[in-house]
């Protein structure tokens, strides 16, 4: 939005398509937009932990570190869980630190290591993220309809019947008791559902803080109209659904793809006569903060879950938390910006690249889906239905057969994040098969504290890398992956 990233390019960087960061603006536009996504899923908290029985892994890893500490059954399996945990976000941590030795400079470090050779390399494909996005969309909302066809139909049946045991699936009341289920589980999911969060109370929250946003939010950008963000705030429900679902699946959050999203759609809307550059980006951190919040309370409700905490003390804390990020973000990045005054500058210390992209990407939804490359739209269209199509053979063929066919969400990510995920996936999924023909019992029980470490552990490696970055320490080398022809150009420049 500022005015140094909107000089960086030649189209919309007029004064009604910039707006420069202001410390009092920023808070308030967190504090209007940042808790409206923690009331979107709340009526769905039983469906993704209990019913779809979603993974959240850094909440289960919170959870286990917890319940090392407390849980009297199986005290010493929860050690050996720790320990197995703590080995590999060891592993993972310094395997992180390894590699930021490598990444001088673009395109730097072993995650550029071209594993299908440099050709393939080199003609990766460049409609990655309009692809990504309808995947994940069609098997959200795939999901979404079918959870609410479900909770239409138990309405209905409790409306029509008056029968007390006809329940919503989102009701409160203890699932038919399973003797394959253990003695914890099935407390759990009785405390779980025990201390309800009654829906009526997220019903009125979402609509009363929509309603303020709705005022409110055009004041700090006259561009963003009331009608916008009614839209923005009917549609991001549906896309918070999406995003929890897809988080509880792999751990990413993808809130980033659906705030995209909603730069296209929105600038488009506005057109580029009247702001539509900013209204986009202006847009996108609406969505982008409804859907990550969604999808944050989701991995507090599964730690609340595992460890039996009470699902109201973990939203309010989630609501607590929240407050303060509204005013902590804000004032870091305030430091930046008045610490470095090449902030977002190209060569910089800190260039803010995404910022760059961002903008780009809101100019060419200003400029119509006919700025699209040629087939964008019809291969989205394609992929979209192939989402839905996969979505609904998975539940038809039941649960054995439906573990050996991939989950669309799972498989749109790496086109939004890179090849590199797939891989990962497809060798930690492998390691998995195996240990399970190994020893079932010891993959059942380490297999989630393993994973977690290591996913925590690259995970708080961004923490000192950040820290080193900031005390202007960079990397050593640059480690690149060059054919052997360009390596003989390359040494033949440096030797002239």
């Amino acid at each position: 939005m500022s005015e140094v990233i909107a000089k960086q390019s030649t189209e919309a960087n007029d004064a009604q398509n910039i707006k420069n960061p202001g410390l009092g603006w920023m808070i308030a536009f967190l504090f209007i937009v940042s808790f409206i996504g923690l009331f979107s899923v709340v009526p769905l908290r039983k469906i993704m932990i209990i019913d779809f029985k979603l993974i959240y892994p850094s909440g289960t890893a919170t959870a286990h570190l917890i319940n090392s500490f407390h849980t009297p059954q199986g005290a010493k399996l929860a050690k050996k869980q720790v320990r197995a945990l703590g080995k590999f976000f060891s592993f993972s941590f310094l395997w992180g630190f390894f590699q930021w030795f490598f990444t001088a400079g673009d395109s730097c470090g072993f995650v550029n290591f071209p594993t299908f050779g440099l050709k393939a390399y080199e003609n990766r494909f460049n409609l990655k993220l309009f692809i990504g996005i309808a995947m994940i969309l069609g098997d959200g909302l795939y999901n979404f309809t079918k959870v609410l066809g479900h909770t239409l139909f138990g309405l209905y049946r409790k409306l029509t019947t008056k029968d007390p045991r006809s329940v919503l699936p989102v009701g409160t009341c203890s699932p038919t008791p399973n003797s394959s289920i253990s003695y914890d589980d099935q407390r759990r999911t009785q405390l779980f559902l025990k201390d309800e969060i009654p829906t009526c109370f997220a019903v009125v929250g979402y609509v009363g803080i929509a309603i303020i946003s709705s005022a409110t939010l055009p004041h700090i950008f006259p561009q963003l109209k009331w009608y916008y963000i009614v839209v923005i705030y009917l549609c991001a429900p549906t896309l918070a659904f999406c995003n929890a679902y897809g988080c509880g699946l792999t751990d990413w959050s993808l809130a980033p793809t659906y705030g995209t999203l909603a730069t296209f759609t929105i600038g488009a809307w506005a057109g580029s006569s009247h702001g539509g550059v900013l209204a986009g980006l202006a847009a996108c951190g609406v969505m982008l903060n409804i859907v990550s919040t969604a999808s944050d309370l989701m991995q507090d409700f599964k730690t609340g879950y595992m460890t039996m905490a009470s699902p109201r003390s973990m939203f309010v804390s989630q609501v607590i938390g929240t407050a303060m990020g509204c005013v902590i973000s804000p004032c870091v990045f305030w430091l930046f910006v008045k610490a470095f005054h090449d902030l977002g500058v190209p060569g910089s210390a800190y260039p803010g690249p995404y910022a760059a992209v961002a903008r780009n990407m809101s100019i060419l939804g200003v400029e119509g889906f006919s700025a699209l490359p040629k087939h964008c739209l019809t291969l989205c269209y394609v992929f979209f239905i192939g989402a839905v199509v996969i979505s609904a053979i998975r539940d038809a063929v039941g649960k054995d057969i439906a573990k050996y066919i991939p989950i669309p969400m799972a498989m749109a990510i790496p086109f939004y994040l890179g090849s590199y995920f797939a891989i990962d996936m497809c060798l930690g999924s492998l390691i998995l098969f195996i240990w399970g023909k190994i020893d079932k019992a010891k993959a059942d029980a380490f297999g989630p504290a393993v994973a977690s470490g290591l996913i925590c552990g690259e995970g708080i490696w961004t923490l000192p890398s950040s820290i080193l970055a900031l005390a202007g320490v960079q990397p050593p080398i640059c480690m690149k992956f060059l054919a052997r022809k360009t390596n003989a150009k390359v040494d033949a420049f440096l030797g002239s």
